[in-house]
């Protein structure tokens, strides 16, 4: 800052020195400035009114210049005094320190990806800290024109490849799950490899997000890329129904052994370990296996950042009528970035969480289902085995399938849900010593 201010003072000093020298040569110049005049002189006064004028121009126009030198010379100042940065502000999150995410949008066929677009470009907090990058599959015109639209307010890239795809002759009905999975390992690899980004948030054309959804990700992003027992972030609450959660306090996160997706951020770190075994079809159910998970976690909200309105896809509706249309979208803002989300770590989080589940009474579901209301404190309903999961989830509106025998939204077997306004953790007995992989 010393040298630049040192340079604008240089500069003034030198336009005061120029001007000196300008007048004095004027001063000086042969027949400038012409003697006093008499009757023997009659030559010189005739000259004498045109050489004042010639003088006078050229005085004018050297002034000229040299007023631009000075305009010159305090734009360049200004133009450094702007250019210095800021002392950053402590505990803050500013346009240098928080990193580029990208928001990865995956699509293919549906013009109602305007819907996801809309909000997403609403609820952004920064255009440079957040890029939009719109990837299409299929080939679909309408949906290609409903993307432009936006201009350079997102980046529109196309999947190349839209060929058919061999497949094994039970899965013939199944080969859009082929072309998903092809279409997401492209175009991560477009965000990864070709732009060289260190993470993304994964969004598809069929969701909807919060108004805190920025905020959500970009507190909790630094805890992803210090602890390495976590492997994502996400938006979304499996078990996220009105009556299930807890909507008074949406501030509330959770670790979970369930991959979400569903609006999920990943490392690309992450990316460079997934992607040479990349399987081809069903890649979300293929993240759920021990062999990805690798005994990590996500972070998942209380109330979901995300819903989907795409009920038409390649599941044909599948879980979307009974639970995926009742899911609760967070309508409030959270301040998540002043927020201390330390007990997120994973021996603190243990060590709170399970404290908290083993020390909350045991009840039955009959007693549950009696006197939920009558007393608000948390209570635990055990279940000792798959069957009994299932039944006691089915009964409670919770999804009861399981993925290699990890429940949805369930942390160390357990998950936590709100029952008529009380705190029910459906738990596994407290010397579970881990998930059985053949619970499905």
């Amino acid at each position: 800052m010393l040298k630049k201010t040192s340079l604008a003072l240089w500069g003034a000093a030198l336009f005061l020195a120029w001007n000196g020298l300008l007048l004095l040569f004027l001063w000086s110049r042969p027949g400038a400035l012409p003697g006093p005049q008499s009757p023997q002189n009659p030559e010189s006064s005739r000259l004498l009114p045109a050489q004042l004028l010639q003088l006078a121009q050229d005085a004018e126009a050297e002034l000229r210049l040299q007023r631009e030198l000075l305009l010159q010379i305090q734009k360049f100042s200004r133009l450094q005094r702007q250019k210095t940065p800021k002392p950053p502000q402590i505990a803050s999150s500013t346009e240098a320190e928080f990193p580029v995410i990208p928001v990865l949008v995956l699509a293919c066929d549906r013009s109602s990806v305007r819907r996801c677009l809309d909000k997403i470009l609403r609820y952004r907090p920064s255009a440079r800290r957040f890029p939009v990058i719109v990837s299409q599959d299929c080939g679909h015109a309408e949906t290609a024109r409903v993307i432009a639209s936006y201009g350079p307010a997102v980046a529109h890239i196309r999947q190349p490849d839209l060929s058919d795809i061999a497949v094994p002759p039970e899965h013939r009905k199944f080969q859009g799950y082929y072309k998903i999975s092809r279409h997401y390992r492209w175009a991560l690899g477009q965000v990864f490899r070709t732009f060289r980004y260190r993470a993304a948030i994964v969004v598809e054309d069929d969701l909807e997000v919060a108004p805190d959804f920025f905020e959500y990700f970009q507190a909790v992003f630094p805890l992803l890329q210090r602890d390495p027992s976590l492997w994502c972030i996400s938006a979304w609450n499996d078990n996220g129904k009105e009556g299930l959660v807890d909507a008074g306090h949406a501030e509330l996160l959770y670790r979970t052994d369930f991959f979400p997706g569903l609006g999920w951020l990943l490392l690309a770190e992450l990316w460079d370990e997934l992607e040479p075994k990349w399987p081809p079809a069903f890649w979300d159910d293929w993240m759920r296996q021990p062999e990805q998970r690798r005994g990590r976690s996500c972070v998942r909200p209380e109330v979901s950042r995300t819903m989907t309105f795409g009920r038409k896809g390649v599941s044909h509706g599948q879980f979307f009528d009974q639970y995926l249309k009742f899911i609760k979208l967070n309508d409030r803002f959270v301040p998540f970035t002043q927020l201390d989300l330390s007990y997120l770590k994973k021996e603190e989080y243990e060590r709170l969480f399970l404290q908290q589940v083993y020390s909350a009474p045991e009840v039955k579901l009959e007693e549950l289902q009696k006197d939920a209301g009558r007393d608000l404190g948390p209570v635990r309903l055990q279940y000792r085995g798959r069957d009994s999961f299932k039944a006691l989830a089915k009964a409670l509106g919770l999804m009861d399938d399981l993925k290699s025998g990890v429940p949805r939204a369930g942390y160390r077997g357990v998950v936590s849900f709100v029952c008529r306004g009380r705190r029910v953790f459906l738990a596994p007995p407290s010397d579970w010593t881990g998930y059985d992989p053949s619970w499905s």
